[in-house]
């Protein structure tokens, strides 16, 4: 018995106990190393993305510039494709959904119950990839060593590896990041990356957490890992990033984040600081290597929050002055919705595609929602002390007053909310309850955010809409108008579809669709379709003239580009804003028509998260 090579059990917990705790067995250099194949493989992508954005805003400027004043014949060469090989990759890859055509419409399970939309197949490859080089390296180890060693050294991976995305992770999260307009990516784009690179962190963490426990466990028993927790607060902290990430998980599928988006957020944002800072205190306590990775999380997290402070204070603050709030409830039945303009107290310089946040603290308290910017107008102001404000006079007395006084640009921003649930249905509901369905209050806008699709150097553009997504393409409509007439944009053809559920909702936009219709150059550039999918009676549906046309039903946008491409001038822009099912619709007769030798680029507007 005393010849055996056999240890006995209290030995072999000897043995484990120094791969339970700390960098023992941990192999930081091989941490280190795949750390930066990571960040360069990052960064490769990062470069490609950046060179095919050049090359696309190369070719679309020098477009832009040699078709000013440039006649329908003048611009033909644009609008055919010269290769197959760029049709043929934005067919299959660029635009195109994961299987057939389903991207955006939502899985519902019912009415109330969505699990969320398909990534495209483009993102779907590029998360694929992410995902499986994070898993090689979590199991590039070392198996010929004893199995604590080689636990330790998983355990030591799982938890750098887990640290090193949450660099990422945060800055995917980010309103404010200059990567989206440097990459012209959507948030919307850096919103899915973030939900998926979230899931990756958090399966890391769980990892690690299980690995130390491993080895914990067949040292100490059950016992002793509740013992150790309790007595370390290394430990301690640890778990509270660990039980914080998988929180999160639990509240962030697409069923519960829909149904509750409101609590959502606030539980979310909550959870993520209390994952950094266990995060934060479990490095500094174990004089862990990823403590640096951590503090860059912090320091981007807190740039990214005082920039968006720094936007709010800038856009709706002066000495004297906030921003005023106008919100006139809109007549409808079936769809409810109301009208909200915004003077701010600061210019602010308006791009067609844009959209804001905004804040009503009277009506849900720090709760905002990015809303599209229909309409935006600047106008001289004089400046007004608050003695003169509050001064009762007539109307000549004010304008003799005024007058004299010196003026300042004053902005005013317009946007359409539906009614939905909780901010909206609480802001419609105060709206229609007040005196001639107007409510006035103090508010805040963040922003201006998004409009990195420019269509200025396209010949044709055809922009679709469905319900609300009106407010994403109208403001595109006046701005290329303008532009047109004043010879700066290369734009000789703009067609309008809106997809309604009932006339009704016509009223949203009819003060801006008047000016837009009383401009000189409307008729020879504009074409407005209006397809109302539930009228009341056919005396409804009646077209004004050749230019704005009516039509009972649901569009066909294969049958519209069918119709509307043969005539099309130059190189044709198609963007649609909508629900998904619409958008999908959409999305399916471009890359249809694709190939077939027209010029065709597609822009997708979409609030998904």
């Amino acid at each position: 018995m005393n010849g055996t090579k056999s240890s006995s059990p209290a030995e072999a917990a000897k043995n484990i106990i120094p791969y339970t705790y700390g960098l023992t067995g941990v192999d930081i250099p091989l941490d280190d190393s795949l750390t930066y194949i990571l960040w360069f493989s990052v960064g490769l992508l990062f470069l490609l993305i950046l060179c095919v954005r050049f090359g696309q805003m190369a070719n679309a400027q020098l477009r832009h510039l040699l078709n000013l004043n440039a006649t329908s014949a003048q611009q033909s060469y644009w609008s055919e494709d010269r290769t197959s090989i760029w049709p043929s990759f934005k067919k299959q890859v660029l635009y195109a959904p994961l299987w057939k055509k389903r991207h955006n419409r939502e899985i519902q399970l019912s009415r109330a119950l969505s699990v969320g939309t398909l990534p495209s197949r483009l993102h779907t490859v590029l998360l694929l990839t992410y995902l499986l080089s994070n898993i090689v390296y979590c199991l590039v180890l070392d198996y010929s060593q004893p199995k604590a060693k080689t636990i330790a050294e998983f355990r030591g991976r799982t938890g750098h590896l887990a640290i090193v995305n949450m660099l990422p992770l945060v800055v995917l999260a980010g309103r404010n990041s200059p990567l989206i307009p440097l990459l012209r990516v959507s948030f919307d784009t850096y919103n899915l990356f973030h939900r998926w690179i979230g899931r990756i962190v958090a399966a890391e963490a769980f990892a690690h957490t299980l690995a130390w426990a491993w080895n914990e466990y067949d040292a100490a028993g059950v016992k002793g890992i509740g013992k150790h927790i309790h007595e370390s607060p290394f430990l301690a902290y640890g778990l509270l990033g660990t039980v914080a990430v998988g929180v999160i998980m639990l509240q962030a599928p697409s069923i519960i984040r829909h149904a509750f988006y409101e609590s959502f957020l606030h539980i979310h944002q909550a959870l993520a600081i209390a994952t950094i800072i266990g995060v934060k205190v479990h490095c500094r306590l174990g004089v862990l290597p990823g403590e640096s990775y951590i503090d860059w999380v912090i320091a981007l997290w807190i740039l990214e929050r005082s920039a968006r402070l720094s936007r709010i204070i800038y856009r709706n603050v002066s000495m004297r002055r906030f921003s005023k709030v106008t919100v006139e409830a809109l007549p409808g039945k079936d769809v409810e919705a109301c009208r909200v303009s915004i003077e701010l107290v600061r210019p602010w310089n308006y791009r067609p595609g844009t959209h804001t946040y905004l804040y009503l603290p009277t009506v849900s308290f720090w709760m905002n929602h990015p809303f599209s910017i229909a309409w935006a107008d600047d106008r001289e102001t004089p400046y007004l002390t608050p003695q003169l404000e509050k001064l009762p006079s007539t109307k000549t007395d004010v304008e003799s007053i005024t007058s004299e006084l010196p003026t300042r640009t004053s902005t005013t921003i317009s946007l359409i909310i539906a009614k939905r649930t909780g901010m909206t249905a609480a802001l419609f509901n105060k709206a229609r309850a007040s005196p001639n369905g107007v409510l006035r209050m103090y508010g805040l806008v963040e922003g201006p955010y998004g409009g990195i699709d420019r269509l200025h150097s396209y010949g044709t553009v055809v922009l679709f809409a469905a319900g609300v997504g009106i407010t994403h393409q109208i403001g595109h409509v006046r701005d290329l108008l303008q532009g047109q007439r004043a010879g700066t944009v290369a734009t000789q053809k703009v067609v309008l579809c809106w997809s309604v559920k009932n006339t009704e909702t016509l009223e949203w936009i009819r003060p801006w669709m008047d000016e837009i219709l009383q401009m000189g150059n409307r008729k020879q550039v504009l074409k407005v379709l209006l397809f109302v999918t539930q009228p009341r009676s056919a005396r409804e549906v009646v077209s004004r003239s050749e230019t704005v046309q009516m039509f009972p039903g649901r569009c066909n946008p294969a049958v519209l580009l069918g119709r509307e491409l043969p005539n099309r001038v130059g190189a044709t822009a198609v963007t649609v804003c909508g629900p998904g099912a619409f958008a999908d619709e959409v999305r399916g007769a471009v890359r249809g028509v694709i190939c077939d030798g027209p010029t065709v680029d597609f822009v997708e507007e979409s609030f998904t998260w």
